[in-house]
């Protein structure tokens, strides 16, 4: 067992910096491009900035389809746009593609459940005062909604590494493509065992540092 997995060890480093790869990425690009779709998809459907239903209707249409479409299916549909974009249908940088699309509907609609959860009464009180639409979004609405967007981005943080262990079956690499072709190819259970508890611990740490980070901001809390 152990022979095993010692010497496996540069390819178990390598599918490991490989997922973290894919995770960061997809998740930098789900926060922020994600995150503008989330503040668009709250003020166009709110009386108090720029309430506009047809940019609501058709902004939350198109993430609702790419949400229902299987994430393994959607990866391959969006392959062709890797191709285009990174000049590879093969790799972690071509997962990366679909993945941050899959990541960005996930996130956005997480984003607007949190700043929808803010208190309206903040808002009006900040509108009272005379500030402008644009400094109650940046200065006042996200703060308030801050402890949950970072609860949010855990949760997606922990949903794309999930996501990512899919990138094995198109020979994406990762810690998935490591299982799949050691534990489940060459039925060698210790490389799945590895792989396996490598993700448990990775999950732990993420939650954990997002729970941290959130109670941080959480005036609840100070």
């Amino acid at each position: 067992m152990f022979e095993n997995i010692l010497s496996l060890r540069e390819d178990i480093l390598e599918a490991l910096l490989q997922t973290g790869f894919m995770v960061a990425v997809s998740l930098i690009t789900a926060v922020v491009i994600g995150g503008l779709f989330g503040i668009l998809l709250y003020t166009t459907s709110s009386s108090h900035f720029y309430k506009n239903e047809i940019v609501r209707k058709i902004t939350g249409l198109v993430l609702n389809i790419i949400r229902s479409v299987p994430f393994l299916i959607l990866m391959i549909l969006f392959l062709p746009l890797s191709k285009i974009i990174v000049g590879t249908k093969i790799g972690p940088e071509a997962v990366v593609v679909p993945l941050s699309i899959a990541s960005i509907a996930f996130f956005a609609r997480l984003a607007e459940a949190s700043l929808s959860d803010v208190n309206n009464g903040i808002i009006e009180a900040a509108f009272s005062s005379g500030a402008s639409k644009s400094r109650i979004i940046f200065s006042i609405l996200i703060p308030e909604a801050l402890p949950s967007i970072i609860r949010n981005i855990t949760v997606t943080a922990i949903s794309v590494l999930g996501f990512s262990a899919m990138a094995g079956l198109v020979g994406g690499g990762g810690l998935g493509d490591l299982a799949y072709r050691y534990g489940y190819q060459r039925y060698q259970t210790d490389i799945m065992l590895v792989c396996v508890i490598m993700l448990v611990v990775i999950v732990q740490l993420i939650q954990w540092i997002g729970d941290a980070v959130a109670l941080k901001f959480d005036k609840k809390y100070q």
